[in-house]
This record gives C-alpha cells, sequence and structure tokens, in this order.
C-alpha cells in the first residue's frame, strides 16, 4: 500500500510540474516579439535615424509644395543630400523667393545625410547626379530638366 501510495505521488508531482511549465512558457513567449523588424526602433539605431533623415526631408518638400509653379524664372534648384562617396543624392528645386527659409534647410538635410553615412558606413553606387540644365512648370509643379 505504501509503494501505491508513492507511485501516485510521484504521479501527481509529475503532472503538476509539467502544467506549471507549459504555463511559464506561453506567459514568457507572450511577451516577446515574433520578428526582429517589430521591436521598437532606439534613438540609437539607423533605422531611427534614417526616420528623421525621412521627416526633414518630407517638410523641405511639403514647405515647397505650397508655392505653384507659373512662372520658371521665379524658380531656383540646389543640391539635396550627400552620396557615401561624394555629390548630392538629388537635385530639388525651389522658389526663389523662399531662398532665404529653404536653403538653410536643405543644408542643414545635407549635413545630417553625411554625418549618417559617416556613422553607418552607407555604401552608395558612386554614381555622379549632373545637375539640371533647366526648370519647367508642369500643371503648377516644377520640373528639372536633364539634357
Amino acid at each position: 500500500m505504501k509503494n501505491f501510495f508513492l507511485q501516485i505521488s510521484a504521479l501527481i508531482f509529475c503532472a503538476t510540474l509539467s502544467l506549471v511549465s507549459c504555463n511559464t512558457a506561453k506567459k514568457i513567449d507572450a511577451n516577446l516579439p515574433k520578428d526582429i523588424s517589430e521591436r521598437p526602433a532606439d534613438e540609437n539605431s539607423q533605422k531611427y535615424d534614417q526616420a528623421q533623415l525621412d521627416k526633414i526631408k518630407a517638410s523641405i518638400e511639403t514647405e515647397i509644395s505650397k508655392e505653384k509653379c507659373t512662372n520658371v524664372n521665379e524658380w531656383t534648384f540646389a543640391p539635396m543630400g550627400a552620396k557615401a562617396c561624394g555629390g548630392p543624392q538629388l537635385y530639388i528645386a525651389y522658389p526663389k523667393n523662399q531662398e532665404a527659409t529653404i536653403l538653410p534647410k536643405i543644408n542643414d538635410y545635407t549635413e545630417k545625410v553625411k554625418a549618417f553615412n559617416q556613422k553607418y558606413n552607407i555604401m552608395s553606387d558612386c554614381m555622379m547626379i549632373m545637375p539640371p540644365t533647366s526648370i519647367k512648370c508642369v500643371n503648377g509643379k516644377p520640373e528639372l530638366v536633364n539634357s
């Protein structure tokens, strides 16, 4: 009888232990992200820094887009951004009457892109982007013309 009691006790103990361990594993897994891409970007990550650059670029483009292009003589362009091996990423058209406010923002963005490239050892295609030859107005928006 004593042997039977020990067997039942051991069986109950093993069943309890396995139930507890199964529940514990589920609770731990519930707190972990399913994929590394779901991890929130911290302020020291490349993803975070790229998002900050994207916000600056978008704000510049938004500010420029408020002005309609009706006369090409009222518009000019500037290099913007920086490729890792030198030269601009692109050229952007902006209204001359906003030059005092837009140009410093474009230059600030370019400097931040240079720092980003250096911080993260960014590689680029090293193709030289040639400056546009002119600007034309199409449906109220400036378009850079390369010939």
